[in-house]
């Protein structure tokens, strides 16, 4: 499923004239599994994780996606559906995830939990989800900066329309969690916050202008 995903996504994006690039603060081991988290502006950045992400990996997204065309195929089978406005889903989801990266597959989360409703996007707090199951199970996690996605497709792009180009992406060296502990959690959560507003801000400044 994860390769027709990937398939898919560039398939897809390419036919729509949206490309992605990647720098990467250092050469990713996807021998192992790891929690991803990126900001979110746009639907593109689900294609780009898709063609990111080189082991198995399944996104935790809301349980609306079911009921979607392409997305509704995967999030009844490889993905993690969840109803945020219950805390039994919340929980259900994160188990469920906490399983597949004991088998060794990567997870895939938001932490926003949704796309920004502001034009220009700004960062949104994160939840805490991802950070508390990256200290429970010891996996590393890797920030991604979603650069000017939103510039191509914000949201949708159903209110500004589309502008094919290329995606730019920051892949964050992995923070290790294996020495932490829950009382860590928000901690952590600031920390790749921090990290990943460094580099959308600075750059969106640079996007807004040409």
């Amino acid at each position: 499923m994860n390769r027709l995903r990937r398939v898919w996504g560039f398939v897809s994006s390419g036919l729509a004239g949206f490309f992605f690039r990647y720098e990467y603060e250092e050469a990713i081991d996807w021998s192992r599994p790891y929690i991803i988290c990126p900001n979110h502006t746009s639907s593109l950045d689900i294609a780009a994780m898709c063609l990111l992400v080189k082991n198995d990996y399944c996104f935790i997204g809301k349980d609306t996606l079911k009921d979607g065309l392409v997305t509704g195929l995967f999030f009844r089978t490889v993905d993690i559906p969840v109803d945020r406005d219950s805390k039994m889903s919340s929980y259900r989801a994160f188990k469920m995830a906490a399983e597949k990266i004991q088998q060794g597959t990567s997870v895939i989360i938001f932490p926003e939990g949704k796309i920004s409703d502001d034009y220009p996007p700004v960062l949104h707090e994160f939840k805490n989800g991802p950070f508390k199951l990256a200290i429970d199970l010891k996996v590393p996690i890797i920030p991604v900066s979603s650069i000017n996605a939103w510039k191509m497709l914000w949201d949708d792009g159903i209110k500004y329309g589309t502008k094919p180009g290329i995606c730019n992406f920051y892949v964050h060296k992995p923070i290790d969690t294996t020495d932490l502990t829950s009382a860590d959690a928000d901690a952590l959560r600031d920390e790749v916050y921090a990290i990943i507003n460094q580099r959308f801000d600075s750059n969106k400044l640079v996007t807004e202008m040409l």
